[in-house]
């Protein structure tokens, strides 16, 4: 069968006809020598929008958080940052392949939360048989806890631990709008408490390329220089920027719609035998569930056969909601599950 729905990711998103229209129509220079003012448009307002002094266009949320962790930890320094976060799990290690920056990983709760105590504790004393801690690394929403959204209390607790200890603090918000969508509050809350912070363009937003990363000005500089380094200076690249301000203007409230179809969603498989799922903990646009052991390969197969394409693995499946699916959608993916399911099991 044709597939007819995709939940691999939201970075499977298509840009809107006003997106395309914006791109087709945007204005361009040279984003090396700052010249693109679409580009520039979109860095200020994505700055503006959450609450900080400049920002920079990065092409993908992988490369703002690399670039982020190199302009603010010297090779042999160490950043702290919890076990099942983004940049420890899913960058490739790029942090200390290409900064010689040492990461150590922190226990990780199920809502994506580090305690003040584990904090304090994984910071290194003064000493040369130990790597400096530098750079506490944090994300929202949490992508390996079902998208969990820390709150901005949440936030400022782990943020004074690690400014005890002079440390600065980088925020990981691929998904960072879903954050404060779900929680009906303003983005610049969230971020408030952390000294820098990147969110993905490409993935709710609905943009086809790019990330934003944001701080104080000397670190963007810095970043920038970091994004040279790495080959990421762009030229006329305001014709994908223009999409990212569309999207700052008329994709983050529609975030909602996918909330609640991630809800109907989670609550469908739940009800199913063999899937081990609590629908209250869904709270953004992400569903993570259990599946027999061994079997998630052969389930995303099958669904795919289905006509819903997932991605696999063997005992811990997801699914992800986001523009372009509808609650129609929703319902042909449950119907597509129960046949598969039934045979699983």
């Amino acid at each position: 069968m044709e597939v007819r729905v995709d939940l691999r990711s939201d970075t499977v998103t298509k840009p809107s006809p006003e997106m395309r229209k914006a791109m087709y129509e945007a204005e361009v220079g040279d984003d090396v020598y700052r010249d693109d003012p679409t580009v520039n448009r979109l860095q200020e307002k994505a700055a503006e929008k959450l609450g900080k002094e400049a920002g920079l266009f990065v092409v993908s949320g992988t490369q703002g958080n690399l670039v982020s962790v190199l302009a603010q930890a010297q090779r042999g320094d160490e950043i702290i940052l919890g076990d099942m976060c983004h940049i420890f799990n899913s960058e490739a290690g790029g942090v200390s392949v290409l900064g010689g920056v040492v990461m150590y990983p922190i226990k990780t709760d199920r809502h994506g939360v580090l305690s003040p105590e584990q904090i304090h504790a994984a910071v290194k004393p003064r000493d040369y048989h130990k790597p400096p801690t530098k750079l506490l690394c944090i994300e929202n929403t949490h992508n390996n806890t079902s998208g969990q959204a820390l709150t901005p209390a949440d936030t400022q607790l782990m943020a004074d631990a690690a400014r005890a200890h002079g440390l600065r603090v980088h925020l990981d918000g691929a998904r960072l709008f879903n954050a404060a969508v779900s929680q009906e509050i303003d983005v610049k809350e969230l971020t408030a408490p952390v000294d820098t912070a990147t969110f993905c363009l490409s993935k709710g937003l609905s943009c086809p390329i790019g990330s934003v990363l944001v701080g104080d000005a000397d670190f963007i500089e810095e970043a920038g220089r970091w994004r040279k380094i790495l080959g990421a200076g762009m030229r006329q690249v305001g014709v994908v920027a223009a999409a990212g301000l569309v999207a700052l203007d008329s994709m983050i409230d529609r975030m909602a719609d996918d909330h609640v179809n991630a809800k109907k969603l989670a609550e469908g498989i739940a009800e199913l035998e063999g899937i081990a799922l609590d629908p209250g903990e869904i709270n953004t646009n992400l569903v993570r569930f259990g599946v027999p052991k061994g079997s998630g390969d052969t389930i995303a197969a099958l669904m795919k056969e289905q006509g819903v394409y997932i991605n696999g693995g063997d005992s811990d499946l997801r699914m992800v909601t986001h523009y372009g699916i509808d609650s129609e959608d929703i319902d042909f993916t449950l119907l597509a599950m129960r046949k598969v399911m039934s045979e699983v099991a």
